[in-house]
C-alpha cells in the first residue's frame, strides 16, 4: 500500500509538528493515499488531480480528497476541492476535506502540520483511497513551498507525484527542473514515485519522455491542451467588468482559444479568424461588428467564441437595431477599458477547471485516459484492486475496452443535442469512430452553437447520400419475398434507422446506437429485417447491466419480448449469460418466479420450470437455477433457508424475469430506489450489434451504450475470425418476433 511505500521520515531533527504524525489514526493504515504537488503555477495540477481521482474511483472502494493547505475561509470555498468533490465518485463532506489555511501556516508551521495530520487521518478512516492535492503556488512562508508540501507528505506517509510545467521549455530544461525538484523533495524525506510533465509540446512527447528517464523516477507526459487553460467568455466578462451586450447568455461558457485585437480593416480581420477566436474591437467600429456577426453564421468561416466591445461606447442606434434584427447568439460583451488595457486583461485571464466546466472536465479526463496507462500507474502505486465492482469501475472498463480496438459506430439521430454532446465526449476520449446521420450543415451549425468539437465525425444525409441507390437495391433483394420493389425500398432506406442499419449490414459501420428520439420498434425492426439473428438464436432480447454499489448484475429481458414462451425464455437466459460473460460478469443464472423450487405451482411457474430445463439441456456448462424468487437468488441468508445446496442461490449474477412487465418494473424500481446505475438495454441475439436507447437517455447513457456496442463489434470480429467469416444458413430471420417488439413506451 502507498502508506507503506513512503520512506521513513523519522530523522533526529524532526520538529514537534512532525512528531505528531507518528500517531496514525485508526483505520488509516489500510488507506491508499497519494500526494500531488507542484513547484510553480500553471502546471495543470488540477487536471492531474482529476485524472488520478477518476483512476482511483475506477479501482473501487471509498474515494476521498484532501487539501492540506487552502485559501478557503468562511464563505470563500476552495474551487479545486469543489471540483473534485463534485466528481460523482467522491462522497465526503466538503468541510472534512480541508486541512489548514495559509494564515495558520504563516503563524505556526509546526502547529499547522500537526493539525493537517490529525484532520487527514480523521478523513482516512472513512476512505480506502485518498488523493491529496498540495498547495497552490502562492508562498506558504517557508524557504520553498514544494519543500513544505514534501514535509507534509512525509508526515502523512503519502508518496508524491510531482507536476511539472513543460510549456516553453526544452526537454533538457524539463529534465534539469525535474532533478532539482526530486532533490528538494528528497531533502524533506518524502518519497517521489512519479512525475507528470504537463503542457508538453505534442510533437516532442517521446523526446521529453526519453530525457526524463535519466531521473530514474517513472514519468508521464501530457501534451498541451489549449481548452484546459483558455478562459471562457464568462471569465473574460468577469475579469473585464463587462456586461452582456447581445447574444445567448448560455454561450458565455465557450472557451476563448485565442484573443485578437481587431484594429485593422475588415478584410484583414476576417482572414485572420480561427475557430474559438474572441475579437476585441472598439464599439464604434460598426464595420467590424457587422462583419464579425455575419461571418460567424456564414458557411466557410470560422466560428467565434465572442466579441468584446471596448471603450465604454455603444454602437450607433441604427447599427444596434441591425444587430438586434440579425438575432445573433454569439456573445457580445461591452467593457469600459481602452484597447490596450482590454487586451492586457484578456491575455492574463486564465481559464479555471471548475465544477461547472463540462468541456474542460471532459478534456482533462480524455487527456489522462489517452496518455496514461492505468495498469502501469496502479502497479507503481501498489494499489490492490478489490473484488467488488462499482459503477465507476464498470464504466471505466467499458471505455478502456472500447478504446483498445476502436470500432465505427453510426448514430442516426444527429439532430438530437444529447447525441451531439455524446459524440464530442466519445471523440475526446477516443472511444470509437463515429458517423452521424442528418443534414451536415445543420449538424455542424448546432455543434458550434453548443461549443462542441466534432472534427473527425462523418455526417451523412441519407436523402442525398451516394449509398442510397446501393442500399435500396440490397434492401429490395433482402425483402423480395415480401414483394418489395425498388421505388418503395428507396423510400424505406431514407429513414435514418433503416439507413444506419444498412451501413452496419454493408460493413460501413460496425454497429448502430439509436432510440434517443425513436421508439424501440423503430430502432430494431430494421435489424430484424436486415441484420437478422445469430445461428441457433431465434429470439432477440436484451439485458440491463445494473450497477449496484459493490457489484454488477444483468437483468433480462426488460425491454423487448412482452410475454416470452418457455423456448424464448430459455433463449433469453442463454443469450444473457453469454452477454454477461463477454462483459466480465461470471454468469450464474436465476430463472425468476414467484416461487422457489417446488414450493409453488401454476402456469407461470411451469413455464419457468420448463425454460430452466431447456437451458440445462442446451447449455449444460451454465450454472442455472429455477424457478427461484428474487430474494433467494441474491441474498445468501435467504438462499440458505430456501435452497441451501444450490450453486446459484444467493450468488446469482444473471436474473431472468418471466415477462416484460415484471422485468421492466423491477429494473426501474431498483434503479430509483437503490440508486443503481442502469446501463442498457443491450440487445442480444443479432448478427451485428444494434442497440437501443431510452428516450430519456442522458449523455453518459449514450456514451456507455456506444462503448458497449463497440465491444460487441469487437466480439463479432473475433467470432468471424474463428469461423473464417462465413455466414451460415442457420441464421434465423426473427421476423416472427417483430410484432412482439416492445414499443419503447415502457422504458
Amino acid at each position: 500500500m502507498l502508506g507503506r511505500m513512503a520512506t521513513d521520515a523519522a530523522v533526529s531533527d524532526r520538529s514537534a509538528g512532525d512528531r505528531v504524525a507518528g500517531d496514525r489514526g485508526a483505520g488509516s493504515e489500510s488507506t491508499t493515499s497519494i500526494y500531488l504537488a507542484s513547484a510553480e503555477g500553471e502546471t495543470g495540477k488540477s487536471v492531474v488531480a482529476l485524472g488520478l481521482l477518476a483512476l482511483f474511483a475506477a479501482t473501487g472502494g471509498r474515494v476521498g480528497v484532501f487539501r492540506p493547505i487552502t485559501r478557503a475561509n468562511g464563505d470563500k470555498r476552495d474551487p479545486l476541492l469543489d471540483l473534485l468533490i463534485d466528481y460523482d465518485s467522491v462522497d465526503v463532506p466538503y468541510e472534512d476535506c480541508l486541512g489548514v489555511t495559509y494564515e495558520q501556516v504563516h503563524d505556526d508551521p509546526d502547529a499547522a502540520i500537526g493539525e493537517i495530520v490529525a484532520r487527514f487521518h480523521a478523513l482516512a478512516t472513512r476512505c480506502d483511497r485518498v488523493v491529496i492535492v498540495g498547495s497552490d503556488y502562492t508562498d506558504v512562508g517557508t524557504p520553498s513551498e514544494l519543500s513544505f508540501n514534501a514535509r507534509i507528505a512525509a508526515n502523512l506517509s503519502a508518496p508524491m507525484v510531482l507536476a511539472l510545467k513543460a510549456i516553453d521549455r526544452s526537454p533538457a530544461e524539463i529534465a534539469d527542473l525535474a532533478e532539482g525538484l526530486l532533490a528538494e523533495v528528497g531533502a524533506a524525506h518524502a518519497t517521489p514515485i512519479a512525475m507528470v510533465a504537463n503542457r508538453c509540446d505534442p510533437d516532442r512527447l517521446d523526446e521529453i519522455r526519453a530525457t526524463l528517464r535519466r531521473t530514474g523516477v517513472p514519468s508521464l507526459c501530457l501534451p498541451e491542451e489549449p481548452i484546459l487553460f483558455a478562459p471562457t467568455m464568462g471569465e473574460l466578462k468577469e475579469s473585464l467588468g463587462a456586461t452582456l451586450y447581445s447574444g445567448d447568455e448560455e454561450l458565455l461558457d465557450h472557451e476563448a482559444l485565442r484573443v485578437m485585437v481587431g484594429g485593422m480593416t475588415v478584410e484583414h480581420i476576417l482572414e485572420r479568424l480561427t475557430d474559438g477566436t474572441v475579437v476585441i474591437t472598439p464599439a464604434d467600429r460598426s464595420d467590424v461588428l457587422l462583419a464579425l456577426v455575419n461571418a460567424n453564421t456564414a458557411q466557410g468561416f470560422p466560428r467565434l467564441s465572442g466579441i468584446i466591445l471596448n471603450g465604454g461606447l455603444k454602437p450607433h442606434p441604427m447599427i444596434e437595431a441591425l444587430v438586434s434584427g440579425l438575432k445573433p447568439t454569439l456573445p457580445i460583451i461591452s467593457c469600459p477599458h481602452g484597447t490596450y488595457d482590454t487586451a492586457r486583461t484578456a491575455a492574463h485571464t486564465r481559464g479555471r477547471l471548475g465544477a461547472g466546466s463540462a468541456r474542460k472536465i471532459e478534456a482533462a479526463l480524455a487527456l489522462m485516459e489517452t496518455h496514461v496507462d492505468p495498469e502501469v500507474v496502479m502497479r507503481n502505486l501498489n494499489v490492490e484492486v478489490p473484488s467488488v465492482v462499482t459503477p465507476q469501475m464498470f464504466e471505466y472498463r467499458l471505455i478502456s475496452r472500447a478504446r483498445a480496438q476502436r470500432k465505427h459506430i453510426v448514430l442516426p439521430e444527429g439532430d438530437d443535442d444529447r447525441i451531439l454532446r455524446a459524440a464530442s465526449r466519445l471523440l475526446r476520449r477516443g472511444v470509437a469512430d463515429l458517423t452521424l446521420l442528418g443534414d451536415p450543415d445543420a449538424v455542424q451549425e448546432r455543434a458550434i452553437e453548443l461549443g462542441l468539437d466534432l472534427a473527425g465525425v462523418t455526417v451523412i444525409d441519407p436523402a442525398t447520400s451516394e449509398y442510397l441507390d446501393e442500399f435500396a437495391r440490397i434492401y429490395t433483394d433482402l425483402r423480395k419475398h415480401k414483394g418489395m420493389e425498388l421505388d418503395r425500398a428507396r423510400e424505406k432506406v431514407i429513414d435514418v434507422s433503416y439507413f444506419g442499419t444498412m451501413m452496419v449490414h454493408t460493413g460501413r459501420a460496425d454497429g448502430m446506437v439509436s432510440g434517443a428520439a425513436h421508439t424501440t420498434a423503430h430502432t430494431i425492426r430494421p435489424a430484424f429485417e436486415i441484420i437478422k439473428t445469430k445461428p441457433g438464436v431465434s429470439t432477440v432480447s436484451s439485458v440491463f447491466f445494473m450497477c449496484l454499489a459493490d457489484k454488477v448484475l444483468a437483468y433480462g429481458d426488460c425491454a423487448i419480448v412482452p410475454d416470452p414462451t418457455d423456448e424464448q425464455l430459455a433463449d433469453i437466459a442463454i443469450s444473457s449469460a453469454q452477454t454477461s460473460a463477454a462483459f466480465g460478469i461470471d454468469p450464474r443464472v436465476a430463472m425468476l418466479s414467484y416461487s422457489t423450487g417446488t414450493s409453488g405451482s401454476g402456469v407461470d411457474v411451469e413455464k419457468v420450470k420448463t425454460a430452466t430445463e431447456l437451458v440445462r439441456q442446451r447449455a449444460p456448462e451454465l450454472l442455472v437455477e429455477g424457478p427461484i424468487q428474487y430474494d433467494a437468488a441474491v441474498e445468501p441468508s435467504v438462499a440458505e433457508t430456501k435452497m441451501p445446496d444450490s450453486p446459484v442461490a444467493g450468488r446469482a449474477t444473471v436474473l431472468i424475469f418471466p415477462d416484460l412487465n415484471t422485468g421492466n418494473n423491477t429494473y426501474k424500481a431498483v434503479q430509483r430506489s437503490a440508486g443503481a446505475v442502469a446501463i442498457g438495454p443491450v440487445l442480444q441475439g443479432l448478427n451485428k450489434p444494434i442497440n437501443d436507447l431510452s428516450r430519456g437517455a442522458l449523455v453518459s447513457d449514450i456514451v456507455n451504450t456506444v462503448a458497449i456496442t463497440a465491444i460487441q463489434a469487437q466480439q463479432v470480429d473475433a467470432e468471424e475470425a474463428g469461423t473464417d467469416g462465413v455466414a451460415t444458413e442457420e441464421a434465423g430471420t426473427a421476423e416472427a418476433d417483430t410484432e412482439e417488439v416492445a414499443t419503447g413506451e415502457a422504458r
